[in-house]
């Protein structure tokens, strides 16, 4: 037998690539088991793999040295006439090592066929929170297994973190579970929150559900975060005494985590096959993500002159181009844990959530100024490329407020949407932006600390005594007083004429 972390050893891949490998059936799923107690410490779950599985991971990485696709190699392997490896893998429970506590899956050991679910016929409690550990979406199990816990969310995100919600509801079998439930989500939790972010939506809780937390926090163990991680736990049953050994599946997506709560007389083969098919799954959980009242900042950035530039392009050319403005902007919106949000037309609007380990409105403000400076690269490349002296910019609005938070949903898609006045003003700024800049509101900076806000250079252009523009640094300006409302393309802006804004046009790098 082999640990897992001999196997990563052994093969150089990442564990988020070996999880990969056991979703998608070309590995047996490893036996849980804990090894026996040495020099005085506590036991920890380790997952053991058949000595086989060397070879089937060796076979994988030359697969994938032939320049095979992970699609091509799954459908090659699991296609072949079961040998040596497809035994391994169909091996639902090789044996254990010497005194180890086997976890194992009985439904599976009795050759019971697996049960094929989707999030809406989810025979077990499940329930998701986002990586503030709020809770975005449950089902009816789980609002059951919680004894209450989820029957009355507030519409605000931070009244919704799953440590409230679980401490405010005490009354048998809650209060014996509750242990149990808070160790799981303090584990998923801790390698990204620190202490003092978990306690802060329970100020206004007594204190001493605040100490309990601190006693579990400092007692539990974190989790490596992967693509799905499983976690025992025993809770009693909502009606009677008897005590039940559960697995709990928790599956990471860029939008928060899937947790699934499995008793272990079931089998898992079902859920499993579920949690690999990963993009119907966070599709499916997000069209029936619940709306939330919720602090966040907008960026709306739009394409200046995009009417000309694409009656200046070939149709193929033009749409090149916006293609690669997208999928530039978009690992830099990732990196800053930017939203894509509902836009018109080649334009885009991304939203920016409050953070356990940073902020969410200097992110807006760094992602923006980072954008700026990869549309000034393309725009050197195309001015190559074409020989034009056509620049592109993308002008930038960012605004901050409290609004609804929402989906829109057709057949295919998903796309989060903020209905309220702080989306429409950012639009508003965008159109008021020209040559790239990035105009911000007041109230959005206001937000910043004093020492990050030092970072950034932002202030108002007013007319000098020679009727030169000077820069006023640290300054704001109502947009009716920057621009003549009765022109033309001004009207639009009556909207936003009497809101304080000033214009971003450096961020420095944060101290070392």
């Amino acid at each position: 037998m082999l640990t897992s972390k001999e196997l990563l050893e052994k093969t150089g891949i990442s564990r988020a690539t070996l999880n990969n490998y056991v979703a998608r059936g070309l590995l047996p799923r490893p036996v849980v088991a804990s090894p026996a107690v040495r020099g005085g410490r506590r036991p920890r779950q380790i997952g053991y793999f058949p000595d086989e599985a060397l070879a089937r991971l060796e076979q994988i990485l030359q697969l994938k040295g032939e320049g095979l696709s992970m699609d091509e190699i799954t459908s090659r392997l699991l296609s072949e006439p079961k040998g040596a490896h497809e035994q391994t893998v169909a091996r639902a429970a090789p044996s254990a090592p010497a005194g180890a506590q086997v976890i194992s899956h009985p439904a599976a050991a009795a050759g019971r066929q697996p049960l094929v679910v989707t999030v809406d016929q989810m025979p077990h409690p499940a329930y998701m929170v986002n990586y503030r550990f709020e809770v975005v979406w449950f089902n009816d199990k789980a609002r059951e297994a919680m004894d209450g816990a989820f029957n009355q969310l507030a519409p605000r995100t931070e009244e919704r973190s799953v440590f409230r919600l679980l401490l405010a509801n005490g009354e048998p079998p809650a209060r014996e579970n509750r242990a149990a439930l808070l160790r799981l989500n303090i584990a998923l939790a801790k390698e990204r929150m620190h202490l003092e972010a978990i306690l802060q939506p329970l100020q206004s809780m007594a204190a001493a559900k605040s100490q309990l937390l601190e006693r579990l926090y400092a007692d539990t163990e974190p989790v490596t975060p992967g693509p799905i991680v499983e976690i025992p736990l025993r809770l009693k049953e909502a009606k009677g005494s008897r005590v039940e050994n559960y697995c709990a599946y928790a599956a990471y997506f860029r939008e928060g985590i899937l947790v699934i709560l499995a008793p272990l007389r079931e089998g898992a083969e079902g859920l499993l096959q579920l949690l690999s098919r990963r993009d119907s799954v966070i599709r499916n959980l997000l069209s029936k993500r619940l709306p939330t009242l919720t602090d966040l900042a907008v960026l709306v950035a739009d394409l200046q002159d995009s009417v000309k530039i694409c009656s200046e392009l070939p149709p193929e050319e033009y749409f090149e181009l916006i293609n690669q403005i997208w999928s530039s902007a978009g690992a830099v919106f990732r990196k800053y844990y930017g939203t894509h949000g509902k836009h018109v037309g080649d334009g885009m609007v991304y939203y920016f959530f409050p953070q356990p380990d940073c902020s969410y409105i200097v992110n807006a403000v760094v992602c923006a100024h980072e954008l700026r400076t990869v549309m000034s690269r393309i725009s050197k490349e195309w001015q190559l490329r074409k020989k034009w002296a056509t620049e592109l910019y993308l002008n930038t609005g960012l605004n901050e407020g409290q609004e609804w938070l929402g989906t829109f949903q057709t057949a295919t898609t998903v796309e989060f949407a903020v209905l309220g006045e702080t989306i429409n003003h950012t639009a508003r700024l965008s159109d008021f932006a020209r040559y790239g800049a990035i105009w911000a509101t007041k109230n959005f900076l206001g937000k910043i600390p004093a020492g990050e806000r030092n970072r950034i250079r932002f202030g108002i252009r007013r007319p000098g005594p020679e009727g030169q523009p000077t820069f006023v640094e640290s300054t704001y300006s109502r947009v009716g007083n920057l621009v003549d409302l009765t022109a033309g393309r001004h009207e639009k802006l009556k909207d936003i004429a009497g809101l304080p804004v000033t214009e971003i046009v450096d961020v420095a790098a944060p101290p070392q």
